[in-house]
């Protein structure tokens, strides 16, 4: 009885893993296609967006019913209740990628518009958070998963700084509304990606120590 439940929950943890790598190559091929004005790095986004939301389901699915069978206890019933949170974290960051897409196709219908001030940058540190967030449930890695919560500062800092300098380019006429607007909202997707990662990170915080740190300071 005990082998089948630990089968479970791996199958469990294996499809939360699916769905992070989903999303984070969602938002790379999306930014990389903004890079490159290449539409066709996207190709396979709305592919991700479909099997990200059955996941969504099955996962919900599943951890219903370990719950309902099982009645786990201790660090068990902690990891059962952080996939739950962490997949509705993911499922929002598919969607989020699925704006990013949005925006950066209307952007390559436009004539090129230069730079795209930390976008690229910006999106690095983001899909980095949302790896090393994966990995620390892997891993139930403390100190990776208060790394992750650490760099969501960076990224809010990135996003002000993107806004400040679109907008003055705007001001002074030397960025058109229509581009710097799609730019500001793909900063600000970003922005709310790196705060599912961040969810997620102290989720893996409360699976690993058993304390819910989402209003308290880490030190």
């Amino acid at each position: 009885m005990i082998r089948p439940f630990v089968n479970e929950l791996g199958d469990l943890q294996n499809k939360i893993l699916e769905m992070g790598g989903l999303v984070e190559t969602s938002i790379h091929n999306t930014i990389r296609s903004l890079v490159e004005r290449d539409e066709k790095l996207m190709a396979g986004l709305w592919d991700n967006e479909r099997r990200i939301n059955q996941l969504d389901i099955d996962i919900d699915e599943s951890a219903t019913r370990l719950l309902a069978l099982h009645q786990p206890v201790a660090r068990d019933l902690r990891f059962i209740t952080a996939s739950i949170k962490i997949n509705s974290d993911l499922e929002r960051m598919g969607d989020l990628a699925v704006n990013l897409a949005q925006r950066s196709l209307s952007m390559l219908k436009r004539p090129p518009f230069r730079p795209l001030v930390d976008i690229p940058h910006m999106s690095k540190i983001v899909e980095a958070m949302v790896r090393r967030s994966l990995d620390a449930f892997v891993r139930r890695d403390a100190a990776l998963a208060q790394n992750v919560v650490m760099s969501d500062d960076e990224v809010d800092d990135l996003k002000d700084s993107i806004y400040r300098e679109l907008l003055e380019l705007m001001e002074t006429g030397e960025a058109p509304p229509g581009p710097a607007f799609d730019l500001i909202f793909i900063a600000h997707n970003l922005e709310r990606v790196a705060d599912h990662a961040t969810n997620i990170a102290q989720d893996v915080l409360f699976l690993v120590k058993g304390v819910d740190v989402r209003h308290h300071h880490l030190s």
